[in-house]
């Protein structure tokens, strides 16, 4: 019996790639795949290549585009947006439009530092943009790294991270995104350089330089330390994005100070959260020299958003105007056991309210849902075919729902 062939690219019949038999041909899994990606525009060929399967662009989305997907998910926030998608275009035109170039001329990365107090959406912001570019993300919190050598994890450990999000693909990792949560709390305690060890604060943006500019990193396969006796991978990261976020509590004062307005004394006069928010979108690069960030790290960080905080009617937004937003899962859910659920304005402007004191940001949302809706949960089936009204004091835990027999 002759060993069946693929008639595209002379593959053999295995059991990871499958051939398809017609009557006139026969086509491998990947073929098919390629074939796939050729119909719906996502890669268009390297016409003079012999291997029909390797892509020589892809295509990639406009900043306005990619803005239009980042505001189906994130309320607000429209300068920190801009930014964001601007430098991801920047970035994969830069790769996979490279041919483009002339020889003498060499783009640099556009990595992002993105400053916001929590819960107003940082990591959201990573985690949407690399969901709808179909790229890997890591995310690590820089409180948990060390310089090398130290208890915690190492650096080049956020690099293994993504390795692993790429399923072990190198090259798809090499593409890919790394979200450094935390950043601002790896500042130095002061402007002038430690002479004693620091070794999760300098230390770590020392560490950090080389993998955030574009380095050959040694990292092992699995995570973990490096042992002589284990194979190392090498991943090249001159083309992985890096986006830094964290919430630098305090970086309005300098900021006040450089404007040379009183932080303290008797002329100190309040200001309101809106004209704290305005404050911060004034930082410059010095101001985080003075926070304790190193300049060789804020030199790689090349564009700097910041991001607002939320307010009340932000937060009603994200609770029920996003794809995803809280709101419209809990509908959904209710009418998977056919009951109908609805909110009162009052008991949304409530849910918001607690949110903002509790301080937790949008986050906060999820939990003070889960502990209203749980009771009424536990019972719903026994709901069916009726409409649960939520009101301010449903929220508030005075009172029950109203629950109405809907007309069949």
């Amino acid at each position: 019996m002759s060993k069946i062939i693929c008639d595209f690219c002379g593959a053999a019949d295995t059991k990871a790639n499958p051939i398809i038999t017609g009557d006139n041909a026969c086509i491998c899994k990947s073929c098919v795949g390629a074939a796939y990606d050729i119909m719906n525009g996502e890669i268009i060929l390297d016409e003079t290549s012999n291997n029909s399967k390797k892509p020589k662009d892809v295509k990639i989305k406009t900043p306005a585009e990619l803005k239009k997907i980042l505001d189906e998910y994130i309320i607000g926030q429209d300068r920190a947006k801009k930014v964001l998608s601007v430098a991801v275009y920047n970035h994969y035109k830069r790769i996979f439009r490279k041919d483009e170039l002339e020889s003498d001329i060499e783009l640099n990365k556009s990595n992002v530092l993105l400053i916001g107090p929590t819960g107003s959406g940082k990591t959201l912001l990573a985690q949407t943009i690399s969901k709808y570019l179909d790229v890997p993300l890591a995310i690590a919190d820089a409180t948990s790294l060390t310089e090398a050598g130290y208890v915690g994890d190492d650096v080049e450990n956020v690099v293994t991270r993504l390795v692993q999000a790429a399923g072990g693909d190198i090259e798809k990792a090499e593409r890919g995104i790394i979200f450094i949560d935390e950043i601002d709390k790896i500042a130095r305690m002061s402007e002038n350089r430690s002479i004693t060890r620091d070794v999760s604060g300098e230390g770590v943006q020392q560490a950090l330089l080389k993998i955030v500019e574009g380095a050959l990193v040694n990292i092992p396969p699995k995570g973990g330390r490096k042992h002589p006796s284990q194979e190392l991978l090498q991943v090249d990261t001159s083309n992985i994005l890096f986006i830094c976020g964290g919430a630098f509590d305090g970086l309005e004062d300098i900021i006040k100070r450089k404007q040379g307005s009183n932080v303290l004394g008797f002329n100190h006069e309040k200001k309101s959260k809106n004209d704290e928010s305005k404050l911060i979108s004034k930082v410059e690069t010095d101001d985080l020299v003075k926070y304790g960030l190193i300049p060789e790290l804020i030199g790689r960080l090349h564009m700097i958003a910041t991001l607002n905080e939320i307010t009340k009617e932000d937060m009603v937004h994200i609770l029920t105007e996003p794809k995803n937003a809280l709101i419209k899962q809990y509908i959904k859910l209710f009418e998977m056991d056919k009951v109908t659920l609805e909110f009162e304005k009052d008991a949304l402007l409530e849910l918001a309210d607690l949110a903002i004191k509790r301080k937790t940001g949008a986050r906060g949302l999820r939990s003070i849902l889960e502990d209203i809706m749980l009771d009424i949960m536990f019972d719903l089936p026994k709901y069916k075919n009726k409409k649960i009204i939520i009101t301010k004091e449903v929220v508030l835990k005075t009172d029950q729902p109203k629950v109405i027999a809907k007309d069949k």
